[in-house]
């Protein structure tokens, strides 16, 4: 069953060497980011899934040991989701769970072996939720380390340029994440969620279908938009 999860943003400035100059304007949110990966090390799970968005060729399952780069941001920088078990893997990690094994190796990761797993953005909120179920019975203790952003059109410099409904779907996400409320989660609209970027909306009720039942508590460790694009951060015990 799951005991715990992760909530993270995942746009490749989180890593200082893509952001470089503009690095210290997300301190706040990798300070948010390691604390709630110390609550996935404090629950002694006995498996870590990493789940974030991806474009066709990463969606599906990403094996331990698994390798990424963060080379088409014009950084030299590869990263490897978990322990090197020497397997080969066909196709690289999507930019999602390369952020997610960045942090996972920044903050020393070695309490259970990892998995990852990448979503389609369109996929339907049920099989999301299914999906969720089908994970947290994977081992008698799971945990999850969920990647996404909330709506990229917060302002008019944002990717998606502004949207008027952006800062209401970001305030429901935030209060679900931070109450660790599953159900209001699996009610955000899938659609509004596309047109307004939120690329963690399916992530999200993934991780909504995982907990059903598992009684967890939730805090919101960071809630901003400073590009633009709401990231989030929540941690579920």
């Amino acid at each position: 069953m799951l005991v715990a999860a992760a909530v993270c943003p995942c746009p490749p400035l989180l890593v200082p060497d893509v952001a470089a100059g503009a690095a210290p304007e997300l301190d706040a949110a990798r300070t948010a980011c390691t604390d709630a990966l110390g609550v996935l090390a404090a629950s002694r799970p006995d498996l870590l899934i990493v789940i974030g968005p991806a474009g066709i060729a990463g969606r599906g399952t990403h094996p331990e040991g698994a390798t990424g780069s963060f080379g088409e941001f014009g950084v030299d920088l590869a990263v490897r989701l978990g322990r090197d078990l020497g397997t080969e893997t066909d196709r690289p990690l999507p930019a999602s769970l390369a952020v997610g094994a960045w942090l996972l190796a920044r903050t020393g990761w070695a309490d259970a072996p990892v998995e990852g797993l990448g979503v389609g953005e369109p996929l339907e909120t049920a099989r999301c939720t299914d999906t969720g179920r089908a994970l947290a019975g994977r081992a008698d203790r799971v945990a999850m380390l969920v990647m996404g952003d909330g709506s990229a059109c917060r302002t008019l410099k944002a990717p998606g340029y502004l949207d008027e409904r952006a800062a209401a779907f970001d305030a429901a996400a935030s209060r679900a994440l931070g109450a660790a409320d599953t159900g209001a989660l699996t009610a955000l609209d899938e659609a509004l969620a596309y047109e307004l970027k939120a690329a963690g909306r399916a992530p999200w009720q993934v991780l909504a279908g995982a907990a059903q039942g598992a009684g967890l508590d939730g805090r919101l460790l960071y809630d901003d938009a400073p590009y633009g694009v709401g990231y989030l951060v929540a941690a579920w015990s």
